[in-house]
């Protein structure tokens, strides 16, 4: 509790109501590749939903920095939240054909200025030394909403998949919602949101793609800065790819049922919580770029578990789940330090609006190049997961000869 009790400020604000958004985020997000084909739509559909809202994402990505600047993080992540989250909820739980999702689609995109000014508040106000801190408290939140999966099993089993999963989006509307407005009340504009509303008020948008520009020349010419954001999109690389076809390979190609899916994640957080309220807590900063790398190597070991997976083995699973959950929790929060460390406070959301749109442009081939290894055979598509690991691993070691500590 000592070591939770170090957040203060926004990002208390931003992580105390975190678990109304995190537990119905939790329950949905298992079935959602499985619950879009149901309402009388086919596959090929469901890559027109993930274009249009690929392409409307990097545009979000785009203007991110620019809208959180002009109107400042806290009224740009109420509103965009609203539309993003709130109303793209409301949508998927009544959808009842491809026109739905379009429109869902459409509004999730805007999630990425959100995201960008939730960030600023996140790490503005907060000292560089107690960033790990902060993110590893935001880790815990995201592996306690684990515990809450099973329940989403039970509501399938009892109701079937599709009523099941629109009760699902109907309670996300409900709680994130209700979180939204709560967290405003929380928070408080940042010092450096306050002097860039008053900067950016007088500044077009030539000169806003001029500053964007130059964001891209700094990044370029530094070696660490590029190494650094080379990994960060490396780690959401194979992520996407794992979101997108791990619910679909346990189910079509291992022959679990779904029903049953959603007891790996609460299996593997509860191993995670012990690491966590054992480990975490021990480890030192400026050991990060150490961590990281150890995560990455347990995330690869369970790759590898799955590409040699035998069929309906549920526990064998299970233990690969704990082996990519544990991974994920080592390395994700000092990752996200390192990448918040290298941002200048000054230009950190325009930073944070290019890395977007540099995640999303080198990681849009994910679902394409998923979906191709999954068509030859379903598990080469966790080769292709382990191989992004493994060149994020061989940038670390590079990264760690030049890097000082104190980045971390």
């Amino acid at each position: 509790m000592n070591w939770l009790a170090r957040v203060r400020g926004n990002a208390r604000g931003c992580l105390i109501y975190e678990p109304m958004f995190i537990l119905p985020y939790s329950l949905y997000t298992t079935y959602g590749t499985v619950y879009i084909p149901q309402p009388g739509m086919t596959t090929t559909p469901i890559g027109l939903v993930a274009s249009v809202s690929l392409v409307l994402q990097m545009i979000s990505s785009a203007i991110s920095g620019h809208v959180t600047d002009r109107m400042g993080r806290r009224r740009a992540l109420l509103t965009f939240d609203l539309v993003s989250w709130s109303l793209a909820t409301l949508i998927w739980m009544v959808s009842q054909n491809i026109w739905f999702f379009v429109a869902a689609a459409i509004c999730n995109s805007f999630q990425k200025i959100p995201n960008t000014a939730w960030y600023c508040l996140l790490v503005e106000d907060t000292d560089p030394g107690d960033r790990s801190t902060v993110f590893t408290a935001l880790q815990l939140i995201s592996v306690v909403g684990g515990l809450f999966t099973p329940l989403a099993g039970l509501l399938i089993a009892a109701m079937h998949l599709v009523p099941a999963v629109r009760v699902m989006y109907g309670i996300a509307f409900l709680s994130m919602t209700t979180m939204f407005w709560l967290r405003n009340r929380a928070v408080h504009e940042t010092a450096i949101g306050l002097r860039k509303m008053s900067e950016v008020t007088d500044t077009g948008w030539a000169q806003t793609v001029k500053q964007h520009v130059d964001v891209v020349r700094e990044i370029a010419r530094s070696r660490r800065v590029l190494a650094v954001f080379a990994v960060y999109i490396l780690n959401n690389f194979q992520a996407a790819v794992s979101v997108t076809f791990l619910s679909v390979f346990e189910v079509s190609a291992l022959h679990i049922p779904a029903a049953w899916i959603a007891l790996f994640p609460a299996v593997s957080a509860i191993a995670t919580l012990l690491l966590m309220g054992v480990v975490m807590p021990r480890l030192r900063q400026e050991h990060g770029l150490r961590h990281i790398f150890i995560g990455f190597v347990l995330s690869v070991g369970s790759s590898a578990m799955l590409i040699a997976a035998p069929e309906e083995r549920i526990g064998y699973i299970a233990v690969a789940s704990i082996l990519s959950a544990t991974g994920t929790v080592l390395a994700n929060p000092f990752l996200e330090t390192m990448t918040a460390n290298v941002i200048r406070d000054e230009e950190r959301a325009k930073f944070l609006s290019v890395l977007t749109v540099l995640i999303l442009l080198f990681t849009w081939p994910a679902g394409i190049l998923g979906g191709l290894a999954y068509g030859v055979n379903p598990r080469l598509t966790f080769v292709l997961v382990a191989g992004a690991l493994v060149t994020g691993g061989v940038i670390l070691l590079a990264l760690q000869r030049r890097t000082p500590p104190e980045i971390l």
